[in-house]
């Protein structure tokens, strides 16, 4: 099974700039073991199971809550059985279509 997972998160309490904040949620990615891809708008990861994915944005949260009282996040998920290196295989994709 392959769980495609975008999400964002940022505090909303913490005026304009929240980089430094969305980057803890980068560090974190750099120390999992899964594949992640970070966009202008938000994070991009993939996974076995739904449990995994809610596991890393439980995860993600927890980097922010301890100084963060309002927290924003969007998430989009495709599952699908029987596959796996769907970041890579749906861009492949596209791309043989544009040579």
């Amino acid at each position: 099974m392959s769980t495609l997972v975008e999400f964002a998160m940022f505090p909303t309490d913490k005026g304009e700039s929240v980089s430094a904040y969305v980057s803890r949620i980068v560090s974190m990615f750099e120390n999992l073991d899964i594949p992640w891809q970070l966009t202008p708008m938000g994070t991009i990861f993939e996974c076995e199971t739904v449990e995994e994915a809610t596991r890393v944005i439980e995860r993600a949260y927890a980097t922010l809550e301890p100084d963060c009282n309002r927290v924003y996040t969007t998430i989009k998920m495709d599952i699908r059985k029987g596959k796996s290196g769907r970041m890579e295989q749906k861009i492949a994709s596209v791309q043989k279509h544009l040579s």
